[in-house]
């Protein structure tokens, strides 16, 4: 996991080349481009989508992961917290995963976890190993515009 701030996402280059590309694309110019219709900037390898959601209370959350791909979560207005677990320490739900679209769920609800609170000019980037639960509320709901970068290894 990496969080930052926009400003600093260059500290981060050279850990992998499509997530360079993706870093450079951290600025208001490209953010303020992205819509709903998803943005392909090299294909499937990198492409990014515009979230629109009401933050929810924890009992309605759930822990995630990709095996192939890499987020970065870029909120936009609002707040969200982001719950981040290791997924070796999770239970995989085999029944609400979809392999076909490279998404794991996790039957976790209170697992060790560090948790983020994302609002406007910072990023979170979850690796494989990082189960995320978004969409978490801070202090009650919260209306959250959000671009998630998908970035494949």
């Amino acid at each position: 996991m990496i969080v930052g701030k926009l400003q600093n996402a260059a500290d981060y280059r050279g850990i992998h080349p499509m997530l360079d590309k993706a870093l450079d694309c951290l600025n208001d110019e490209f953010l303020s481009t992205v819509g709903t219709e998803t943005i392909h900037m090299e294909g499937d390898r990198l492409y990014a989508t515009l979230n629109l959601f009401e933050t929810q209370p924890d009992e309605k959350l759930f822990f995630e992961a990709h095996r192939e791909y890499l987020d970065i979560h870029v909120v936009l207005a609002g707040e969200e917290r982001l719950d981040v677990a290791y997924t070796p320490d999770l239970t995989l739900d085999e029944a609400a995963c979809r392999p076909e679209n490279d998404f794991y769920a996790y039957a976790d609800k209170t697992p060790e976890c560090q948790r983020v609170l994302l609002r406007q000019g910072w990023f979170l980037v979850a690796f494989p190993s990082d189960a995320h639960r978004c969409k978490g509320q801070v202090n009650g709901a919260s209306d959250v515009r959000k671009v998630v970068f998908k970035i494949k290894l």
